[in-house]
């Protein structure tokens, strides 16, 4: 089990807000508890579903243009 933070940074657009709401609606339906923060979103789940829905985030911010993605990811207990 392993807990991420991540924060998506689109670069160059007036529509960041859609592009965060759209990589984040990625998550819905899979095997990954998240919790949507003010300036952050926390995934929580096996190992290799959270490693995939970080990629499946990025790719999808990605669609719109350049993006930067911040993420901190531990394996310690809560």
């Amino acid at each position: 089990m392993i807990s991420a933070e991540v924060s998506i940074y689109p670069l160059k657009t007036t529509q960041a807000t859609n592009v965060i709401n759209e990589a984040i609606n990625k998550l819905d339906g899979q095997a990954v508890d998240y919790h949507v923060g003010s300036i952050s979103t926390y995934l929580e789940g096996e190992e290799e579903e959270v490693w995939s829905n970080l990629q499946k985030m990025f790719s999808s911010a990605g669609q719109s243009g350049e993006v930067s993605m911040v993420v901190t990811i531990t394996n310690a207990a809560k």
